[in-house]
């Protein structure tokens, strides 16, 4: 049986070359996963989240030079996202205190 294309679920290799700290990392998160909840998440679906994240930041490329400018972006949206976060709970929480 042939499958149709389909352009909305269409996936790409990508070949990703990180070092040996990095790929311990992702091992670590995946086998965390495992011992924790019973399903291992490999790096593929561990890289793919980290991308929806990112995406979900709307982080851009605009006028980066270098990936450490991409790097200091991504820290700098995820913690004004938790200081946005902090405020909401905490005006929610003294709301339903009332």
């Amino acid at each position: 049986m042939r499958r149709r294309y389909d352009p909305f679920n269409h996936h790409s290799r990508v070949i990703a070359s990180l070092n040996r700290e990095q790929v311990d990392y992702l091992d670590k998160i995946g086998k965390d996963a495992q011992f924790s909840s019973g399903i291992k998440l490999s790096r593929n679906q561990i890289l793919s989240a980290m991308v929806n994240a990112l995406k979900r930041l709307n982080l851009t490329g605009e006028g980066l030079a270098k990936a450490a400018q991409f790097e200091q972006r991504i820290v700098d949206a995820m913690r004004l996202n938790r200081r946005r976060g902090d405020r909401s709970n905490g005006e929610g929480r003294s709301r339903s205190n009332e």
